[in-house]
């Protein structure tokens, strides 16, 4: 797991087609890897890789076709830079929200527009995304937790403050560009309870919710 507070700015240093899949080498800048170990997982633009090779500059890891298929890491070259984050340990402070690595699919960035010294982005997300994401709700965007400022079932806005602008890729980001996203998943198991499955016996439906228990 990942809180979505990217701890580096690293760069792919090599891509190494492998029979039909990539092995990457990730140079991680200044990432603290002092204590990290060989099968550790690292955040690579919100993709959870396994560090198959590892030393204090850099890292290795196997990238699977579905992984290639399913994120940004199809189109990955060397010389890219990545947002970097060590997986989190029980004393870690949690400033984003939980961050599986496994991205749910990939986005687009519609606008880019700057608003005081913040920029606002607006993306395009998968539709099938869109009941997931709820204003001032949690999204993971290339491994960065934000806060959604709207949602409608196509696209999304978040507001980026200066220091996520230096600190992560985001900066570099123009119209055009894809990123991973990862929904929060709290929202996948609420959904989840819901529907229930074959022989559940889950009462949770929406009246529940938003009339018996007053949500709103």
């Amino acid at each position: 797991m990942f809180t979505g507070i990217i701890q580096a700015i690293g760069e792919i240093a090599q891509v190494e087609q492998r029979q039909g899949d990539v092995r990457l080498t990730v140079a991680t800048a200044d990432l603290d890897l002092s204590d990290a170990q060989l099968g550790d997982s690292i955040a690579v633009n919100g993709v959870c890789l396994t560090a198959i090779i590892l030393n204090e500059k850099q890292f290795v890891a196997d990238v699977s076709v579905e992984t290639l298929t399913a994120t940004t890491m199809g189109d990955i070259q060397v010389g890219t830079q990545v947002n970097l984050e060590c997986a989190l340990q029980a004393q870690t402070r949690l400033g984003g929200h939980m961050v599986s690595g496994h991205v749910d699919g990939v986005g687009e960035v519609l606008e880019r527009k700057v608003d005081a010294r913040s920029v606002r982005f607006t993306f395009a997300m998968p539709k099938e995304l869109a009941r997931y994401v709820a204003q001032k709700g949690s999204i993971c965007i290339d491994g960065i937790s934000l806060t959604v400022n709207s949602v409608d079932d196509a696209s999304f806005s978040v507001n980026i403050v200066p220091h996520t602008l230096e600190m992560t890729t985001l900066g570099k980001r123009n119209v055009g560009d894809a990123v991973n996203l990862e929904v929060d998943v709290i929202a996948r198991y609420i959904e989840r309870l819901m529907i229930g499955g074959e022989g559940s016996t889950s009462t949770v439906d929406y009246k529940t919710l938003l009339k018996d228990s007053g949500f709103k």
